[in-house]
């Protein structure tokens, strides 16, 4: 357990450690998926239990999307959910795609934006599974797609999908790295017209957010990854990977901003606070038609205090933290989400 601030979800620790993921992974790609299933419900066990305060926001969360008394099996559920998608990255950035049922809906949107020549930036969310845009490159084997994550996030975890698939691994854009090598490759990849793809759901205590109506409360969102789009000038789009059970998946895209996200800077406030509203709005209605693949196990909406707390997001904030992560990157910035 850790002793920081419950609102810093970095400080979490990782569930498991490296041998017991590589465990896992041992004995699904030995005995295939079918087989290896049952062992979830243990692991699911285990967060239930042992990892007390992912357990009261899992059922924080039910409380507000469900509008009704969460019962224990609906934490079970979620979580197993969640252990369900972890399980299946190892055949997701494996080679294992042809025992899935991937729909994938949205694609004509996307090479739409992508046609535009100057690369496409893909906002997603921990909402379903990220890795199953993976499909994307079998769909689109055209497509240049690169993932910025922070690798130091989830350390065993990473270091394991690192092994199963090399080619995936190199392409990744580590947001550990220090801010203008971030930016560098990020602007790269756009001026090479692919499309880049970050999550920007969780909002971290010592940058800039704002608060906006999300499932019946206020929550907090980042605004970095508004400006640094306001930034790059290229098309926004929205990626959604919902797990619907078994082996089935709906992959759906969706455009957000034809051309570019614009902030004049007399309006910037106001339309960025538009431009969060607008999406946490559609994260809301998708996590509403699949309840249990919301993957933000920590206190989203930090106890419904947002409005006692002064916001972090003044311009002149929002203007140095975009500085400080986009330093010596031509305009371009790092991005840890």
């Amino acid at each position: 357990m850790s002793a920081a601030p419950p609102r810093d979800w970095k400080a979490r620790p990782e569930g498991g450690g490296f041998f017991a993921l590589w465990l896992i992974h041992i004995i699904a790609r030995g005995l295939g998926r079918r087989m290896v299933r049952p062992l979830l419900w243990p692991i699911t066990a285990y967060f239930l239990f042992r990892r007390g305060p992912e357990r009261r926001a899992s059922r924080a969360y039910l409380q507000r999307v469900l509008g009704r008394p969460v019962r224990l099996r609906d934490g079970a559920r979620h979580v197993h959910t969640f252990a369900a998608t972890i399980l299946d990255r190892v055949f997701l950035l494996g080679d294992g795609f042809e025992q899935y049922q991937i729909n994938v809906s949205g694609l004509d949107e996307l090479h739409r934006l992508l046609a535009k020549g100057r690369g496409l930036l893909l906002f997603g969310s921990h909402l379903g599974s990220f890795d199953v845009l993976r499909v994307l490159a079998l769909r689109r084997p055209d497509y240049i797609i690169r993932v910025v994550l922070d690798k130091s996030q989830s350390p065993a975890l990473m270091k394991l999908l690192d092994a199963l698939n090399p080619t995936i691994a190199a392409s990744v854009i580590d947001a550990a790295q220090d801010g203008p090598s971030v930016a560098l490759a990020m602007k790269t990849a756009l001026d090479e017209g692919a499309l880049v793809a970050m999550l920007v759901d969780r909002s971290r205590p010592d940058e800039p957010s704002l608060p906006v109506d999300f499932l019946g409360g206020k929550a907090r969102f980042p605004t970095i990854p508004w400006l640094l789009a306001a930034s790059l000038k290229v098309p926004v789009a929205l990626g959604f990977g919902l797990y619907r059970g078994a082996n089935r998946y709906d992959l759906r895209f969706e455009a957000f901003a034809d051309e570019a996200v614009q902030l004049p800077r007399a309006e910037r406030a106001t339309i960025l606070a538009a431009l969060i509203a607008r999406y946490a709005a559609r994260l809301e209605t998708m996590a509403r038609e699949a309840p249990f693949n919301w993957f933000n196990f920590y206190d989203f909406w930090q106890a419904d205090d947002a409005d006692q707390t002064p916001p972090p997001d003044d311009a002149a904030l929002q203007r140095r933290t975009l500085r400080r992560r986009t330093a010596g990157a031509d305009g371009t910035g790092r991005q840890q989400y």
